[in-house]
């Protein structure tokens, strides 16, 4: 049985890896709170293609 909530599960994607030119993407999936926070969220992850910290925004 599904749990019921305003938690939903969200995808972000690296913001730089696309200008860099190398192959592949650098994706990570989580959870937010729909009610608490409405807008797209863009958070610091690691990129292990690139190598270092990059900006990773909420996608549909």
């Amino acid at each position: 049985m599904a749990k019921k909530g305003n938690r939903v599960q969200v995808i972000l994607e690296c913001t730089e890896h696309k200008s860099s030119g190398k192959p592949g993407t650098s994706r990570y999936i989580t959870t937010k709170n729909k009610k608490n926070t409405p807008d797209r969220m863009e958070i610091k992850k690691f990129n292990p293609i690139l190598k270092k910290m990059t900006l990773h925004k909420e996608i549909k």
